[in-house]
């Protein structure tokens, strides 16, 4: 997927809210967007290098969108819009292998309670329904999902769980917004009840899969699997 809006390096100063956060740009300091409401800490620290992209929307309080930020060495893309459309992309060039089968792509359709990112269908109209859940938490080439406690991530498990049972298709993909990690693990510290119904979803016959992208600071896409510990 390639970003096609004006991208720039800015200096992190610091999140007051979910929503907001401040920069240095050329020595001055703006109020930009953050399009996500995980915490981030380990990724957003004062004086670390972070990637905008400008919005020029006269209808916004702000010019920029903070979408990513340099981790050492390492770069992270932290747009929460940014996993549904590198997922579908992979999805409508048949890069996810067991999920190839699907010839119908639909974005955003109910099962149960749960609006789901994807309800995917074959030739002979079974129906598969995919949650994506972008990770940013990274920790020498471990990473986990949530970095934040996340109710409605556990009941989207439970239903996929029903779906499952009823006799669709039922999966969740981790789309990790980094390059060359080790592995994927629930984060049982931050949610043991999201990491138990993860558990309960995988004994229950719903796939989980795990892909890393390849990105660089105007472009990211789903690059492989990554292995996986529950």
């Amino acid at each position: 997927m390639k970003i096609d809006k004006n991208i720039f390096k800015a200096e992190f100063v610091r999140r007051p809210n979910r929503f907001q956060a401040y920069v240095k740009i050329d020595g001055e300091e703006q109020m930009v967007h953050v399009p996500n409401t995980g915490r981030c800490k380990e990724i957003l620290l004062p004086g670390c290098t972070i990637l905008l992209r400008e919005e020029n929307n006269p209808t916004r309080k702000t010019k920029y969108d903070l979408i990513a930020g340099y981790k050492g060495e390492k770069l992270i893309n932290i747009d929460s819009q940014v996993p549904n459309k590198v997922v579908e992309e992979a999805l409508r060039e048949n890069r996810i292998e067991s999920l190839s089968m699907y010839t119908n792509i639909q974005r955003e359709k109910f099962f149960g309670n749960s609006r789901f990112d994807f309800k995917l269908t074959d030739d002979n109209g079974h129906e598969y329904y995919l949650e994506v859940k972008g990770v940013t938490l990274e920790n020498e080439g471990i990473t986990k999902f949530p970095d934040a406690p996340t109710e409605r991530g556990k009941k989207h498990l439970l239903e996929l769980i029903e779906a499952k049972k009823k006799g669709h298709g039922a999966g969740v993909l981790f789309l990790i917004q980094i390059e060359n990690v080790k592995k994927f693990m629930p984060n049982e510290e931050t949610d043991k009840e999201f990491s138990e119904a993860l558990r309960l979803a995988h004994s229950n016959g719903v796939d989980i899969y795990a892909y890393d992208c390849e990105l660089g600071e105007d472009f990211i896409k789903l690059k492989e699997s990554v292995p996986i510990e529950l």
